[in-house]
């Protein structure tokens, strides 16, 4: 096995530019049928009011519940898109308050 040859910034720049042009020639078009567009269009709708419902609530759970919503709008178009179970999940997690994590101290 040969030791890659280290490019100047000039040529990694141009095979990136290169390798994106051939990306995009390639790149197949995605179809969805319209009871995906509407199951996608429903779970928007959801997340978005969990999200505005879920503005003025307090607690350490919130924030986090609130992140997973918003990084599941921004990669909608990801291939990788929770199940249902999941999603209810996430969309019911912030209104949620997690069970107290019970200690050993036994101190009266």
């Amino acid at each position: 096995m040969s030791p890659r040859q280290k490019l100047s910034p000039l040529q990694e720049t141009e095979a990136r530019r290169v390798a994106a042009a051939e990306a995009k020639a390639n790149k197949k078009e995605r179809t969805f049928s319209d009871e995906e567009k509407a199951k996608r269009k429903e779970r928007v709708e959801k997340a978005k009011d969990a999200l505005k419902r879920s503005a003025e609530l307090k607690g350490d759970h919130v924030p986090p519940a609130r992140k997973s919503l918003k990084t599941f709008l921004q990669n909608l178009n990801g291939p990788n898109q929770p199940d249902d179970a999941r999603f209810e999940m996430m969309v019911e997690a912030p209104f949620k308050v997690p069970p107290k994590k019970k200690t050993n101290d036994r101190r009266f």
